[in-house]
């Protein structure tokens, strides 16, 4: 009679008690007797950098570059946290694996359960599963959580990461640094070796031609030229007054003499000034003054650099990344997961819609076979 009924119940509702009542039954065992507690510590953080001036020159080139951009470093930090470094360090000192994977958690949530690769690959699979990173695109505040079996285990992993997140800002921060002091000096470098070769050139010029300054030495050859014509003018004057007097003065014929040499003179001397040779003051003017400029350049050059100098100095102490800690990572006193009515209602809610679609389509095969 039992076994008559019990087969009468099955043809009946063997289809709803396979695929509603059973995944319920077993979901309420789960969730109710063997489904361990898990905890979740939650912290709250900001990358930022400090309110900075109008950018100078080299400020300009390297935050082009990307270096002060904190919301670009903020999304860096979360690839940091989620990463197998990130995990190699906390698996280092707390053991993850024995932690996620002791007998304190049900073998069908702890690591390496059900599955049994326990290989770092699989940890870190399963490590992206119990850590959780969002942003606020307004605020750029980001939210760590971190889930474990035990409260004290989920407080360490979270406050281990904002460590290993501040180290890296760390990183970063000592990386533009010394990119921004090693552009600089080198532009220092680049500019005194061209100051340099600029102020040999000059000296080597003065040295070859014998000349210390073209300009200077032309005004002092245009005042003794000067001198020169003043004299000459007082001797034709004198040639002039002793001509008139008596023409066979004895003394005309030294007068002549001495305008001659006077004209001479002038004309050596103004040939020395502005003559066609290559050994005139301004012939060698040209050359001298092309490399008076670029010595001039070099030195503004070199002047400028170090300014450069100074500023990425200054700028690598202000522009700075900083983790702002802004909610510890707390300490859960309760658990917040499994969600255990939930759990029991999704898997009836489940088997209900699988049993309803399943008797339809068993219903249509039976009305075609009709």
């Amino acid at each position: 009679m039992l076994r008559r009924f019990l087969s009468r119940v099955l043809r009946t509702y063997g289809l709803f008690l396979l695929t509603v009542a059973l995944p319920t039954l077993l979901a309420c065992l789960y969730f109710g007797l063997i489904a361990s507690d898990v905890f979740i510590s939650e912290s709250r953080f900001v990358v930022r950098s400090p309110q900075k001036p109008a950018p100078t020159a080299i400020g300009a080139i390297l935050q082009g570059a990307g270096f002060s951009r904190s919301q670009d470093d903020t999304y860096t930090v979360h690839d940091y946290i989620l990463s197998r470094d990130a995990l190699r360090e906390l698996e280092r000192l707390y053991q993850l694996s024995r932690a996620y994977g002791g007998n304190h958690a049900d073998r069908i949530s702890r690591f390496a359960g059900l599955d049994p690769d326990d290989s770092f690959e699989a940890l870190h699979r399963y490590y992206q599963k119990r850590v959780s990173l969002e942003v606020d695109g307004v605020s750029s505040i980001s939210v760590l959580r971190t889930s474990a079996f035990s409260a004290q285990d989920a407080r360490q992993i979270n406050d281990k990461l904002l460590e290993l997140a501040e180290h890296l800002i760390n990183q970063l921060n000592e990386r533009g640094r010394q990119d921004m002091i090693r552009f600089a000096a080198a532009e220092v470098a680049a500019a005194e070796e061209k100051a340099r070769a600029a102020t040999l050139a000059v000296a080597g010029f003065r040295a070859s031609k014998g000349i210390f300054d073209p300009e200077r030495q032309s005004a002092l050859q245009l005042q003794l030229v000067s001198k020169l014509q003043d004299e000459l003018i007082a001797t034709k004057t004198q040639l002039a007054q002793v001509r008139d007097i008596a023409r066979d003065n004895p003394q005309i014929p030294s007068l002549l003499k001495k305008q001659e040499t006077l004209q001479a003179e002038i004309a050596a001397e103004m040939a020395k000034v502005a003559g066609a040779g290559e050994r005139s003051l301004s012939s060698r003017s040209a050359e001298f003054e092309r490399l008076s400029m670029e010595r001039a350049f070099a030195d503004r050059q070199l002047a400028a650099a170090m300014t450069s100098l100074e500023q990425a100095r200054n700028e690598a102490l202000r522009k700075q990344l900083y983790l702002e800690r802004i909610v510890q990572p707390s300490l859960p006193d309760v658990a917040v997961e499994p969600r255990r009515l939930r759990g029991v209602g999704a898997t009836f809610l489940l088997g209900l819609v699988a049993w309803g679609i399943l008797s339809m389509l068993i219903a249509g095969v039976r009305e075609h076979q009709d």
